[in-house]
């Protein structure tokens, strides 16, 4: 078969000017070519395929057959070098991020949408891991940029070389369900927070130790000599969130990701007598000399927009 595509092409053209000189001179080839080639594909498929006259040629009915095929065949390869030389006129860049399973969520998720609608030639690759595997990521350069939380105090950005733009600030809160904090409201009078016995009894959902948001949250409480006696520790938010809401005990989340559940009365914050400082999320990439990627550089400049607008 490879061996008659050009014989396809002059039989393509035979057909569709109906003369083998014209045909000919479409292809750049002299008539006796034409004819040569046509007669060729005609032994190798065994059958005739035209029919000549001093007015020129016409199609049998298996020349009719075959091209209905070649036709389709030819119009399919034209389409496909079309898109290969739109793909080649656009330069696709690359872009690898960096972030939590709860922060692609809730934060990043929103923010890519429109951003790629915007950017169709910017390929972009996700990798969820928590924040300290976010930043060796970017020492290392296996990844271009970083969306990460970071306590409000030390800053592990520039400790490690690292630029970061805060892209908005979160509080960390307890919440449960009120099936859950009624046995204790009924047992002690007051505010819970005020009783040591409530802290050994209750069970708080926590993150896991090497979680940023979980040494966030330890700091508070070792600040405020608060202890907690039992927890259930998981790996991400939105299992904290999920087991607070089944009943399990008290977790400490971010407030932005459950305004729905306490709006609704699903879950309720509990006031510890003092709120968990404040902290920022944001973007991180290395702080290099060298000039970043046209992909990173759209994404920053998009970002810094839509944050001042």
């Amino acid at each position: 078969m490879e061996q008659n595509l050009n014989l396809y092409q002059i039989f393509y053209e035979v057909a569709v000017c109906r003369n083998f000189s014209v045909a000919a001179k479409k292809l750049y080839i002299s008539q006796p070519a034409v004819s040569k080639a046509i007669l060729r594909l005609e032994e190798d498929l065994n059958t005739t395929l035209f029919h000549r006259s001093s007015r020129g040629v016409a199609l049998t009915p298996e020349g009719e057959l075959l091209y209905k095929h070649v036709e389709q065949a030819l119009s399919s390869l034209k389409s496909g070098e079309e898109q290969l030389r739109a793909s080649a006129s656009i330069k696709i860049s690359k872009l690898s991020i960096g972030v939590s399973t709860t922060l692609c969520k809730y934060v990043l998720l929103p923010l890519l949408q429109t951003f790629i609608t915007e950017n169709p030639n910017i390929k972009i690759t996700i990798s969820c891991q928590s924040t300290f595997d976010t930043i060796l990521s970017l020492q290392n350069g296996s990844i271009d940029i970083g969306l990460v939380g970071l306590p409000s105090k030390p800053n592990l950005t520039q400790q490690h070389n690292i630029t970061y733009l805060p892209l908005k600030t979160i509080e960390d809160i307890f919440v449960a369900t009120d099936s859950y904090l009624m046995p204790f409201m009924n047992k002690y009078n007051g505010e819970l927070y005020e009783k040591e016995d409530f802290f050994r009894e209750a069970s708080f959902i926590m993150l896991d130790k090497e979680n940023i948001s979980r040494k966030h949250a330890d700091n508070f409480l070792f600040r405020h000599q608060i202890e907690l006696h039992n927890m259930i520790e998981v790996n991400n938010m939105d299992l904290s969130i999920e087991f607070a809401k089944a009943g399990l005990g008290i977790a400490c989340v971010i407030s932005d990701f459950v305004k729905e559940d306490i709006k609704k009365g699903t879950l309720r914050e509990l006031k510890l007598g003092h709120r968990v400082p404040r902290r920022q999320i944001g973007f991180a990439y290395p702080s290099s000399k060298a000039p970043v990627s046209d992909a990173l550089n759209t994404l920053i400049q998009y970002y810094q927009f839509s944050v001042s607008s």
